[in-house]
């Protein structure tokens, strides 16, 4: 049994929208061990974006407790929260969230830099980009990139730093099914060699295929949890190397 690095024990949150109170999470107990790849899987409104942020640290919970990375998330200042994420945890979000003045190469570096990494940062952003069939657009400006293309530098940008826990909100969203099936290649050999834990949110079920680990939520509470073999194929494509470049624009 692999360490938990996260334990979810009556995970609760509320929102308060206007004078209603809309309850996403309703007491989740969960704990992912080192090394997991799960996805989290649910009908819209289930709770599956509102658990992955309070994983991620960025909203706390209204009550229960979680522990991440050893670390009692709603007991964290603003500081502590920040810090966690920067130094620890690797984000996807569906809106990519980049830098649209910068290039490719210089989003990825970023984080690199902020992490106070100098020695070999720039050929690390590289060989992440090359990794993920961007090698020839590295320096390009991120408005110059396709959805799919900006999509693939959100993933380059979150594993490059190698942090300990993923976090991806749909992550194969704009990509076709070639470069789905080898994004997820890439994400599940990352776990392999550097021990990551990888949580996905999706309704995809190319990504549910490729889990090793299955969480149903309904209505904000766990309705399934469930394992399975998830070996992935030997042989995959290098991204962008298919019968199509297949990256939705």
């Amino acid at each position: 049994m692999t360490p938990a690095i996260v334990v979810a024990r009556g995970l609760t949150k509320m929102f308060a929208v206007g004078k209603e109170e809309v309850w996403a999470l309703r007491g989740v107990d969960l704990e992912v061990g080192e090394g997991e790849f799960l996805a989290l899987v649910g009908p819209s409104g289930s709770g599956k974006t509102t658990l992955l942020n309070l994983v991620g640290a960025l909203d706390v919970p209204t009550a229960g407790e979680l522990t991440v990375l050893g670390q009692r998330v709603g007991s964290l200042s603003k500081h502590a929260r920040a810090e966690l994420r920067l130094m620890s945890l690797g984000f996807v979000f569906q809106a990519y969230n980049l830098i649209p003045v910068l290039t490719a190469l210089e989003n990825v570096e970023f984080v690199l830099e902020l992490q106070g990494v100098t020695a070999g940062r720039r050929e690390r952003a590289r060989e992440v980009l090359r990794d993920l069939g961007l090698g020839d657009l590295a320096d390009r400006r991120i408005s110059e990139l396709s959805g799919g293309q900006q999509q693939r530098v959100a993933v380059a940008r979150a594993v490059a730093a190698r942090p300990k826990l993923v976090l991806a909100d749909e992550p194969t969203a704009n990509l076709d099914g070639t470069n789905a099936e080898t994004l997820m290649h890439l994400m599940r050999d990352l776990r392999d060699r550097y021990g990551m834990t990888f949580i996905f949110s999706t309704h995809d079920p190319r990504v549910v295929g490729h889990a090793v680990r299955v969480v149903t939520l309904v209505d904000g509470k766990v309705a399934s949890d469930e394992e399975k073999p998830g070996e992935l194929p030997h042989e995959f494509l290098p991204l962008g190397k298919g019968p199509s470049e297949g990256v939705a624009r």
